[in-house]
């Protein structure tokens, strides 16, 4: 019996594409292995629903064409299920599909569908709602925000509102709990990372895995104008970690207290508690990956 597949299309993200989209699926997709659907989302949370549907309709696979904000909402709506997740990535950032060794070209991503390498990977619940990836609550929080409102999408304009909201953020008052030891420190980041990168190489948690039960709180202290050059190299370079402004903490639950009640999770801004109670759940999303990943 053949596997059924559902594509779930933001038409908005990779514009440009959006036009080529089914007829490389048409071309490409193992139809001797798969049947497939293409549904395209109209608003906010409708690829989320979508998905919902797929798997009460046991639908084998469900595939996200879009950004990081499309794999967020379908991705979260596969949790617990037999659904598998995976990714055709056209956005701005694509970090989890990176971080999984997705190709980022559409064809190359349609064969690795039809190669379907599987694994359980963990996810993210911080009080009621989930994230895959890597979430926030200092400047990325910001960026996100205005990066979600601002009517030009594209990495250049990513840079261009990061650099412009760093000269206007204030360092973040922050309380972590962590088996029961506690900090108290202001911060420009507060990363919750389950994967290792925003996007465009990006890494802010480069030993981060998505299979080790584990989740990363990177902490990103203030400093100078003089250490952003080497700041960079390091995100960039996949060594954020040993920079001196720069702390990890592995951890599979943990309590936070912020001064700012605003976050992003796998891109997409939201408004947050001033608490946070944040766990790892182990082995809660079947996704497909990249045929590289190990």
């Amino acid at each position: 019996m053949k596997e059924r597949i559902r594509f779930i299309i933001n038409p908005i993200s990779g514009v440009g594409r959006k036009n080529t989209i089914p007829p490389m699926i048409e071309s490409h997709l193992d139809k001797e292995r798969f049947d497939y659907d293409i549904m395209y989302t109209e608003y906010k949370q409708h690829a989320r629903e979508l998905a919902l549907q797929a798997s009460e309709e046991n639908i084998d696979i469900v595939c996200a064409v879009g950004g990081d904000g499309s794999v967020h909402e379908v991705g979260t709506a596969l949790i617990g299920t037999k659904t598998k997740l995976a990714i055709i990535p056209t956005g701005s950032g694509n970090g989890l599909a990176r971080h999984l060794n997705i190709p980022l070209g559409i064809k190359d991503a349609i064969y690795c569908i039809n190669f379907s390498k599987c694994i359980e990977m963990d996810t993210v619940l911080v009080n009621d709602k989930s994230f895959l990836g890597v979430g926030g609550y200092g400047l990325d929080a910001v960026v996100a925000k205005k990066f979600d409102e601002h009517h030009k999408r594209g990495f250049i304009n990513y840079i261009y509102l990061t650099i412009r909201e760093f000269f206007r953020f204030n360092p973040m008052n922050v309380s972590i709990d962590v088996d029961g030891k506690v900090k108290t420190l202001p911060v420009v980041l507060l990363t919750v990372a389950n994967s290792s990168q925003f996007g465009n190489g990006f890494t802010v948690s480069p030993k981060s895995d998505v299979t080790d039960g584990e989740l990363e709180l990177v902490v990103l202290k203030p400093f100078s104008l003089w250490h952003i050059p080497s700041l960079v190299f390091r995100f960039f370079s996949k060594k954020s970690d040993r920079s001196p402004y720069s702390e990890v903490i592995s951890f599979k639950n943990a309590k936070i207290q912020s001064s700012r009640q605003l976050a992003h999770y796998d891109g997409e801004p939201m408004d947050v508690l001033s608490e946070l109670n944040v766990s790892v759940v182990p082995k809660s999303l079947n996704i497909v990956v990249g045929k590289s990943r190990k």
